[in-house]
């Protein structure tokens, strides 16, 4: 009598996830792509300003390390007066943040993996937006988004987060040579949208932020901004754990002066952070594995 084959408990398995695994990966695509706007992911191509092979393909495309650098990102780059004040006075973010989230987010993906056209394209969009952003700080002193320095800030800081989350939670032992390769890498980037100077290796890349420090300031209006952005309610209730622990993981990410600036208690729990945190980071890229 020939008995039925079993199956294999390998594929049994990929049977039973692979249902989870869908689920994972669409709620976090959701996050990124406007559905109501007809948004779909930005597909890999290799003809934009990068390709497979370069240090921005491999850095960006972490979904957790990269939530966890753009918290540490926006709270350095609101110290920046005229930075702050550029969203203070002319965007909406204090009612549609997370419109705006995602907004810079798929920036990211189209100048990182979008066509060359794709990538210019969004490049000029964001150029013509700076272009219309002026105006005058409280002290008087009149500002400008397409300023190179302003934007030099950004660029710095952006970059700057975005690898510390890349190593801090994905690559610890990346090479001091794939380092300065990505912030050659983004200098292409910062280059097409005007900032000045331009980091093109970590060393220049903290050189850069310790000249600019003293022109840091705090006041009321840099507490409400990060008071918006840390209180924020979740999408959906299955990722307020999710974005409770990508924020305090952003705030680990900040340098001690940052921290106190921003009048940042000592961090406590940082060994379960970062437990979690790299718990989240591993599910995720199982999900879309």
């Amino acid at each position: 009598m020939a008995y039925p084959a079993l199956p294999d408990p390998a594929s049994l398995g990929d049977l039973v996830a692979r249902p989870l695994k869908q689920a994972i990966a669409d709620q976090i695509v959701g996050l990124f792509n406007d559905r109501t706007r007809g948004e779909r992911p930005v597909m890999r191509r290799g003809d934009g300003l990068f390709g497979p092979r370069s240090v921005a393909w491999r850095v960006h495309g972490d979904v957790t390390s990269m939530m966890v650098g753009g918290i540490a990102g926006l709270m350095l780059q609101m110290l920046y007066p005229a930075v702050l004040a550029g969203v203070w006075d002319h965007s909406r973010f204090r009612h549609d943040l997370a419109g705006r989230l995602r907004r810079t987010a798929r920036f990211i993906a189209l100048t990182t993996y979008g066509s060359r056209e794709e990538a210019e394209t969004a490049i000029a969009r964001v150029r013509g937006i700076h272009d219309k952003v002026r105006g005058t700080l409280p002290d008087g002193t009149p500002y400008a988004a397409s300023d190179p320095e302003l934007l030099a800030w950004v660029h710095v800081t952006e970059a700057t987060t975005f690898l510390q989350g890349w190593i801090r939670y994905a690559e610890p032992r990346m090479s001091a040579a794939d380092r300065d390769r990505y912030f050659a890498e983004m200098a292409v980037v910062g280059g097409l949208l005007g900032a000045d100077p331009l980091p093109r290796s970590a060393a220049e890349a903290r050189a850069v932020i310790a000249a600019m420090r003293p022109k840091l300031r705090v006041d009321h209006r840099t507490r409400e901004t990060a008071r918006i952005l840390l209180s924020r309610e979740a999408e959906a209730p299955w990722l307020e754990p999710l974005q409770r622990l990508t924020q305090e993981a952003g705030l680990d990410l900040l340098p001690a002066w940052a921290r106190r600036m921003h009048g940042l208690p000592p961090p406590l729990g940082r060994p379960v952070i970062r437990a979690g945190t790299f718990g989240v980071a591993q599910t995720i890229r199982w999900a879309f594995r």
